[in-house]
């Protein structure tokens, strides 16, 4: 695994350190500071400051003392030492002036962020916080503990400090079982109950996909390809058995969204052995239209063409769907055991992922 730079000097907090934040952060001068990290969303038929208007919060517990150091780590884009694996190669495939490859640095990660704040917050309808706002980078606390997968372009370079910097125009976060057991769990668990599922499977290591994005100008088969190799690649290395996630309908409205939903209720693989349930607190029906009233060809048209390439590869679909409104989307979990991939799709990467290795 390639080394990013390691956060060396900074530690777990004491217990006595720990009260001592804690009793800081409640002070007036500091409750400013912490709602500046926290977006406000207001529905429609609520008033401002009434019951109905819910904050949301893109930094998960934003800068209480158990999740800071995560925070600032993230922001910093260093990782948590104890989330670096074995060194490794950092680049991982190549296709003309396109590269796919691990990040290095805390600058890479830190460029992956501000691919994902255009494209979330900038061309979709994610609503940022303050901070965010202003570092115009989509930040959380698993950042600090994840791998991120780049797409760089060399043809599209900007000048940094002498040297000639590649534009990054994808990105896929990921994040193995071992290191999530080590620190807070996974990020798909705020939205499903992904325990039982983990549990059925005690032997198999299992990789969590997010925050996966590619600049407009950029979606196109050879990217998204590259991405793909770059996943594979790294589902070998690592010796990966499942891998999983929540993928994103846009939008919040299920009703709006109710013959795609429906398509993957009524047709998509939901074998028990890899089911998981939506959170009761977040959960959306997906059973909206009967199998009967379905217009299963329009039904599968109208999926985000990224579910439809899950699917392809031999994807589970999980029970329920969650509305995130933070990110403007309506989630359904995705799970995809290596062994249910479709060999075809095998034979075209390789099976060691070596048709684009660099």
């Amino acid at each position: 695994m390639t080394q990013l730079f390691a956060d060396g000097t900074v530690e777990t907090p004491p217990a006595s350190r720990v009260a001592s934040l804690s009793a800081s952060l409640a002070t007036p001068g500091l409750a400013a500071w912490r709602h500046f990290f926290t977006p406000k969303f207001t529905p429609k038929n609520a008033a401002p400051g009434s019951k109905g208007a819910t904050p949301l919060r893109l930094v998960p517990a934003a800068l209480t003392p158990s999740r800071l150091m995560p925070a600032l780590r993230s922001y910093s884009g260093v990782r948590h030492r104890g989330s670096r694996g074995e060194p490794g190669p950092a680049t991982l495939g190549r296709i003309g002036a396109l590269e796919v490859r691990l990040a290095v640095t805390a600058a890479d990660v830190r460029r992956a962020q501000r691919l994902r704040y255009e494209v979330f917050y900038e061309e979709m309808s994610a609503t940022p916080a303050a901070a965010m706002r202003l570092t115009r980078r989509d930040v959380d606390a698993f950042d600090g503990i994840c791998d991120h997968l780049l797409v760089l372009d060399h043809e599209s370079c900007r000048m940094v400090r002498g040297r000639r910097v590649p534009r990054v125009v994808g990105t896929y976060r990921l994040l193995r079982q071992e290191i999530a057991d080590r620190h807070n769990g996974f990020y798909t668990a705020s939205e499903f109950d992904i325990a039982p599922l983990l549990a059925r499977h005690p032997h198999r290591r299992f990789l969590e996909l997010g925050r996966s994005c590619v600049l407009a100008s950029y979606r196109n088969k050879r990217t998204v390809e590259l991405l793909w190799h770059g996943i594979w690649a790294y589902v070998r290395r690592h010796g990966i058995d499942v891998m999983f996630g929540c993928a994103s309908l846009e939008g919040c409205d299920p009703q709006a969204l109710a013959r795609p939903l429906a398509f993957l209720h009524h047709f998509a693989p939901t074998d028990p052995e890899w089911a998981a349930q939506a959170l009761p607190r977040h959960a959306a029906p997906m059973d909206l239209v009967s199998v009967e009233a379905l217009d299963a060809k329009a039904a599968l048209n109208a999926l985000p063409p990224l579910i439809k390439g899950y699917l392809r590869l031999g994807a589970q679909i999980g029970r329920g769907a969650v509305v995130d409104r933070q990110f403007g989307t309506t989630d359904v979990l995705i799970v995809l055991p290596v062994e249910k991939i479709s060999p075809r799709y095998l034979d075209h990467f390789g099976v060691n992922g070596e048709r684009h290795a660099a």
